[in-house]
């Protein structure tokens, strides 16, 4: 495996409004074998402050806590965040752990003061943003 940063910290203007933005800036994901779940970290502006990973998981599974998402959102002072995960499988189709985790996400950002913007499966074959179904 090449050698993968956990944090990229972003100085240049870079800003989010669409899932395909998210696809384009992951795209040394596709092909992995492991399920890599990642934050994108914003600003009121929707700047991107940093991208980290959060979790690295198996072949079908990526475990993640509220407590390691929202402990480098608050570092960063981050407004919203992204949130990205990849299906090595191909499938862009969220499962039901993929819905309840971004459902839990979301309700811990809103007591937190910190919204979660998008949810985007990426794969080689496209992506698919969970919450048009959450």
């Amino acid at each position: 495996m090449n050698q993968i940063s956990l944090i990229k910290e972003y100085v240049e203007e870079v800003y989010f409004n669409k899932p395909e933005q998210v696809y384009n800036e992951l795209d040394w994901i596709y092909g992995q074998k492991k399920e890599f779940f990642i934050a994108f970290y914003l600003n009121s502006k929707n700047k991107i402050i940093a991208r980290e990973i959060i979790s690295i998981g198996t072949l079908n599974t990526s475990l993640i806590h509220p407590r390691e998402l929202f402990k480098g959102a608050i570092l960063r002072s981050a407004n919203s965040i992204i949130l990205a995960h990849n299906h090595p499988s191909g499938s862009l189709e969220p499962s039901d752990e993929d819905i309840s985790t971004t459902k839990k996400l979301i309700n811990c950002g809103e007591l937190l003061g910190i919204k979660i913007l998008d949810h985007v499966i990426v794969s080689d074959k496209g992506f698919k943003s969970i919450m048009e179904v959450v």
